[in-house]
C-alpha cells in the first residue's frame, strides 16, 4: 500500500481586515455622503434619497446644513491621518460640540425661536432640532437678547477650548495675528513702489551680513563671564534665525556725515507706580526719524527760535536714523530656555526636620509651617508660639548653620507681609535661572516700557523684571565673581531685546576694556564704547549738557517730563513759528552704563562725582538714566553725594559687612553665596528683594548683536567725546607740575610781581614747591634771578603771556600780529607821532611860530 507524504508546509491563515483599512472605508463612507448632501444643498439636485438627507441635516442643524458637506469633510480628512474622533483630543470634541449647539441656538433665536408645534419646517429655516433644544428654554427663561447674549458667550468659550487659547492671551494672540497681516499689506505696499527709489546698500555692508550667519553657525560659545550654578537638566539648544534679516542702509543726520561701522509663575515686578504707556516698537518704527535738536543754553535757545535765522539741528541730534524701514525687534528663539523649576526634593524636606529639631533642642516653642523653593535659595517659614521673642530665632543663627552644615544662613525677620520668620538657606541642587524665561514671563509681556530689563527669579519662584526709567539710576556693586558683570549684559541685552534705537540710546564705559566689547557697533550707542577714564569723564560732561539741552526745551513748550514732550510731538500739537527751520522729533531715552565706576573715580574724582551729582539729581524728567557698577564699594568710591543720588541698590555678595553697608545702608549682602545672588533695593523700599540674577551667555549675546546690527547701521555723535588734540611736547623738569605751573605764570605776569610769598598764598601751596615753580619761571625767562628778599623782576609784559604759556605747554607758538606798521593796542598810551595817529588834521607850516614861544616864557 502506497502511502502519501505529507506536506510539512503549514497551511496559510486567512487575511484579516487591517484597523487602517477600516477607518479608511469609514471616511470615504463620509465623504461620500457629503457629497450627496453637497448635492442638495448647494446644488438643489433633489430626489427621493435626497429629500430625505436633507430633511434630516436641516432638521438636526438647520440652515447650518449648508456647511454641513465641509464639516464632513474635514472629519474624513481626520480619520485618514488617524486622528479622527477616535483619536481627537478631547478639548477639540467638546469645543466643536459646544459651537454647534451655540450657533444652531443663536440662529434658532435670531429666527423668532419657532416652537415645535410649528411643526419642523420652521425648525428647518432656523436652527434645527439642536438650536431648538437649547435655544428654546434659554428664551423662555430670560428672554431672546438675553438668550443671545449666553449663546454667543458659550460660543466665545467653546472657539477658545478648540484653540487651547486661556482668556489672557487671546487678544494678544489676536494682536499679533492683526499684527502680521498688517505687516503683510505693508511689505505689499512696498514691493508695488519702484525699486530705483530706495538707496543701495553698502557692498561692504552687505558682505559683512551675509557671512554673519556662517559666522554664528560655527561659533562654539566660549563664555567669558563668571561660571553660574550649572542645572542638572540640559536646556534646550538655542535656536538661530534661518534666514538672514535684510539689512538697512542708515541715514546720518548730517547730510555728508559717514556712519561708521563699529512657565506660568509667580511674577513680581519691582516698580512704585504705573508709569506711561509708551508706544510699541511696531509703531515707533513709522514714526521714528533723527531727534529733537535742542539749544545748548538759553541764550542760543532765543537766537534759534529767532524768525529768519537757520536752526543748528545737527547740534543736538542723535537718532541713530531716518528710519524709513521697519525695524525687526529680535526673536525670543535666540535666547535659550531654562529647564523647569524643582518644587520641592528630598534636601528641603531634611533641612525641614533639622530646623524643627534645632527648635525643639533649644526649647523654643515654634514651628516649620512651610518654605518656599527658589532657584539657589529655599526660605522655609517659622511661626512664633504667643510670648515667644523674635530674639530667640535669630539667635540661633550660627546653630542653625551648624545643625544644616551650611554657612550662608539668612534670617529674615519677619517675612515682609507674613506673621513668620523667614530662615534662608542655600539649595544643594542650584538651578540657573536664563535670561530667556524671564523675558518670556507674563510680566515682562504685559510691560511694553523699552527700559524694562529681567533681573532673575526672586526666592518663591516669581520672575522679577524692573523698569530702569522708575529706577531712576542704579547702583550695583559686588564682589569679583558675585556676578555683577553677568547682570550688566543680561541688562544690555535686555533692551536689545525690547527697544529700537529711536526708542533708546546707550554709552558704555568700559575701562577693562573686555567686559562690553562684544557689544562694538550696535545700533542703540551714539558713541563707540570708552575705555579711556578721562574720555569717560569728558562724555559724563557731555550727558549734563544733553540734560540742559532736553530741560530748554521741556521749559520752552511747557512740559515736566520727557514722555509728555514726546507723547506731544507724535500727535502733532506742538507748533513752532512759520519761520523757524527746526524739524521737532521725539527725544530717544539715554541710558549711561559705567562698568567700573572706581577707575573713574581715580583719574578725576571731583568731575565724576559732579557730573554724576548733577545728572542722578535732574535727569530723570529729561530721559536720561544711570547705572554705576563697582566691584569695589568703598566710601572713597561710592562717596555719599552719589549714594544720596541713587536711590535704588543692587547688591551682590560683598567681602565684608562695611561693603554691604556701603551699598545697602543695612547688613546682608556679607552674606550672599555669590554666581548671581543678590539682594534688590528699589527705589522707596526699606526691605531688600532677594533674587537669582538672570544668565545669558556669550553665544546668546553674539546672536541677539548680530540681528541689531543687521536691521540698522551705527551711527554716532562726534561731539560726545572731543577730538584728541595735538600731542603736547612739556619738558621733563617740568613732571607733573603743569597745571601750577600755568597758573603761577599768569598770576606773576598778570601782576608783574615775582615774589614767592606770593605764590604760597594764591596757590595755596608749600615753600619749598613755590620756589621750585619760581625756579621753572626763571628758567623760561619769565622772572630774572633771585635778589634776596626783594621780589624778582617780571621780564615780560601782560599781553606776551599768551606766547609764555605756549612754550610752557609745549604748544606751537602763536605769530606775532604786530608790525612797524600794525595799530597800537587798545590799552595803554598811542606813542605815535600826531601826524600819524589823526591824518585828517591840517598840516602846519614847520617855519610858523609857536604861540607859547611869542610870550618869552
Amino acid at each position: 500500500m502506497v502511502t502519501r507524504k505529507k506536506s510539512s508546509k503549514a497551511p496559510t491563515p486567512p487575511k484579516e481586515y487591517t484597523p487602517s483599512l477600516a477607518r479608511d472605508g469609514l471616511a470615504f463612507a463620509i465623504i461620500g455622503l457629503a457629497v450627496v448632501i453637497a448635492l442638495r444643498e448647494w446644488f438643489a439636485l433633489s430626489g427621493l434619497a435626497g429629500d430625505v438627507i436633507h430633511h434630516l441635516a436641516a432638521g438636526a442643524v438647520g440652515v447650518f446644513s449648508v456647511v454641513l458637506p465641509l464639516g464632513a469633510i474635514w472629519v474624513a480628512l481626520g480619520i485618514f491621518r488617524n486622528q479622527g474622533p477616535v483619536g481627537a483630543k478631547a478639548h477639540v470634541i467638546v469645543g466643536s460640540v459646544g459651537a454647534t449647539v451655540a450657533a444652531t441656538g443663536i440662529v434658532h433665536v435670531g429666527r423668532g425661536a419657532p416652537s415645535m408645534q410649528n411643526g419642523f419646517a420652521g425648525l428647518e429655516r432656523a436652527g434645527g432640532v439642536i438650536g431648538w433644544f437649547l435655544g428654546h428654554p434659554l428664551s423662555v427663561l430670560f428672554t431672546r437678547v438675553g438668550a443671545a447674549l449666553l449663546l454667543v458667550l458659550i460660543f466665545a468659550y467653546s472657539v477658545l477650548v478648540i484653540t487651547e487659547t486661556p482668556l489672557a492671551s487671546a487678544f494678544g494672540t489676536v494682536k499679533a495675528w492683526a499684527g502680521a497681516a498688517n505687516q503683510k499689506y505693508v511689505s505689499w505696499r512696498k514691493s508695488r513702489i519702484p525699486r530705483e527709489d530706495k538707496p543701495k546698500k553698502s557692498s561692504r555692508f552687505a558682505r559683512s551680513s551675509a557671512s554673519s550667519g556662517s559666522e554664528l553657525d560655527s561659533y562654539d560659545g566660549d563664555e567669558a563671564f563668571r561660571t553660574p550654578v550649572h542645572s542638572d537638566t540640559p536646556a534646550e539648544p538655542t535656536r538661530v534665525i534661518s534666514e538672514p534679516v535684510p539689512i538697512v542702509p542708515a541715514f546720518s543726520a548730517e547730510p555728508n556725515q559717514e556712519a561708521r561701522s563699529g512657565p506660568d509663575q509667580p511674577t513680581r515686578v519691582m516698580t512704585s507706580t504705573e508709569g506711561n504707556q509708551v508706544v510699541a516698537a511696531e509703531a515707533e518704527a513709522d514714526h521714528s526719524a533723527p531727534s529733537t535738536p535742542a539749544p545748548q543754553d538759553s541764550q542760543q535757545r532765543q537766537e534759534k527760535a529767532a524768525p529768519g535765522e537757520e536752526d543748528t539741528s545737527d547740534e543736538i541730534n542723535f537718532r541713530a536714523n531716518a528710519e524709513q524701514y521697519p525695524y525687526d525687534l529680535p526673536d525670543e528663539s535666540l535666547l535659550v530656555r531654562g529647564a523647569p523649576q524643582k518644587l520641592r526634593s528630598s534636601a528641603n524636606d531634611k533641612i525641614v526636620a533639622q530646623l524643627q529639631g534645632v527648635l525643639d533642642e533649644f526649647k523654643v516653642d515654634a514651628k516649620v509651617t512651610g518654605f518656599s523653593r527658589g532657584p539657589t535659595v529655599t526660605r522655609y517659614e517659622v511661626h512664633l508660639g504667643s510670648g515667644v521673642k523674635v530674639d530667640k530665632i535669630t539667635n540661633l543663627e550660627k546653630n542653625i548653620a551648624y545643625a544644616v552644615a551650611s554657612a550662608d544662613v539668612r534670617i529674615l525677620s519677619p517675612i515682609p507681609g507674613k506673621q513668620a520668620i523667614g530662615v534662608e538657606i542655600p539649595n544643594s541642587d542650584r538651578e540657573t535661572v536664563v535670561l530667556g524665561d524671564v523675558l518670556r514671563s507674563e510680566v515682562a509681556k504685559k510691560n511694553k516700557h523699552p527700559l524694562v530689563v529681567g533681573l532673575g527669579k526672586d526666592i518663591e519662584g516669581g520672575f522679577v523684571v524692573t523698569n530702569i526709567a522708575k529706577t531712576p539710576h542704579l547702583l550695583v556693586a559686588g564682589a569679583t565673581g558675585s556676578g555683577k558683570s553677568s547682570f550688566v549684559n543680561s541688562m544690555i541685552t535686555s533692551i536689545m531685546m525690547r527697544s529700537t534705537p529711536a526708542q533708546v540710546r546707550m554709552i558704555l564705559v568700559d575701562p577693562k576694556r573686555v567686559e562690553l566689547s562684544i557689544y562694538e557697533g550696535i545700533p542703540h550707542l551714539i558713541t563707540p564704547i570708552i575705555t579711556d577714564p578721562k574720555k569717560a569723564a569728558e562724555a559724563l560732561e557731555w550727558v549734563v549738557k544733553e540734560m540742559d539741552a532736553r530741560y530748554d526745551d521741556l521749559a520752552r513748550f511747557g512740559f515736566k517730563h520727557i514722555d509728555d514732550f514726546n507723547a506731544a510731538i507724535e500727535a502733532g500739537t506742538i507748533q513752532l513759528p512759520p519761520d523757524s527751520k527746526r524739524k521737532l522729533e521725539p527725544y530717544p531715552y539715554l541710558l549711561v552704563v559705567v562698568d567700573e565706576l572706581a577707575d573713574l573715580m581715580m583719574v578725576s574724582p571731583r568731575d565724576v562725582e559732579a557730573s554724576i551729582q548733577r545728572i542722578s539729581q535732574l535727569a530723570r524728567a529729561a530721559g536720561i538714566h544711570l547705572v554705576l557698577a563697582t566691584q569695589r564699594p568703598s566710601v572713597d568710591v561710592v562717596t555719599g553725594l552719589i549714594k544720596s543720588n541713587i536711590p535704588s541698590r543692587l547688591a551682590f555678595a560683598t567681602s565684608s559687612l562695611a561693603d554691604s553697608r556701603v551699598i545697602l545702608d543695612q547688613s546682608g549682602a556679607e552674606k550672599l553665596i555669590g554666581q548671581g545672588d543678590a539682594l534688590y533695593l528699589p527705589m522707596g523700599s526699606s526691605k531688600p528683594l532677594r533674587v537669582q540674577g538672570a544668565w545669558v551667555n556669550e553665544s546668546e549675546i553674539h546672536k541677539v548683536v548680530a540681528h541689531v546690527k543687521s536691521q540698522r547701521e551705527t551711527s554716532y555723535r562726534e561731539d560726545v567725546i572731543p577730538a584728541e588734540p595735538t600731542k603736547r611736547v612739556i619738558d621733563d623738569d617740568i613732571g607733573d607740575d603743569l597745571d601750577v605751573l600755568l597758573q603761577a605764570a599768569e598770576l606773576v605776569v598778570s601782576t608783574q610781581l615775582g615774589s614767592t610769598s606770593m605764590l604760597q598764598r594764591k596757590l595755596r601751596v608749600g615753600f619749598a614747591r613755590a620756589g621750585r615753580l619760581m625756579d621753572l619761571l626763571e628758567s623760561r625767562e619769565i622772572v630774572g634771578p633771585s635778589q634776596g628778599s626783594k621780589a624778582r623782576d617780571v621780564l615780560i609784559a601782560p599781553e606776551e603771556l599768551p606766547r609764555a604759556l605756549a612754550i610752557i605747554k609745549g604748544e606751537p607758538v602763536p605769530e606775532d600780529k604786530g608790525s612797524d606798521q600794525a595799530e597800537a593796542p587798545a590799552s595803554g598810551p598811542d606813542m605815535r607821532p600826531l601826524e600819524e595817529q589823526y591824518p585828517d588834521l591840517p598840516v602846519v607850516d614847520k617855519d610858523s611860530e609857536d604861540a607859547w614861544e611869542l610870550t618869552g616864557r
